[in-house]
């Protein structure tokens, strides 16, 4: 129960987030993390979109679950100008 408390928390705080700009830092495996600058695009009920833009003017969006924050498979930071850094997990 008390996981589900936390997932639904988290799924909260990602939607009133929603347009703002986040710093992804996500672990690929093995020693391996990206991190990427973007916008929080989407919340839907079991997953996020960012949308990436890059330096060749090509846009990419990525999407990740509400348990990979859970999980800390993925960590999101909001850049908010008023408030500094948030970090959701």
């Amino acid at each position: 129960m008390l996981e589900k408390n936390n997932l639904s928390k988290i799924r909260k705080d990602v939607k009133d987030c929603v347009g703002k700009k986040v710093i992804l830092k996500a672990n690929k495996g093995r020693k391996k993390t990206t991190i990427r600058e973007g916008i929080l695009e989407e919340a839907y009920p079991s997953l996020f979109v960012v949308k990436i833009s890059n330096d060749y003017d090509s846009v990419r969006r990525v999407s990740y679950t509400y348990s990979d924050i859970l999980t800390e498979t993925v960590e999101v930071t909001i850049c908010d100008d008023e408030e500094g850094k948030i970090k959701i997990s």
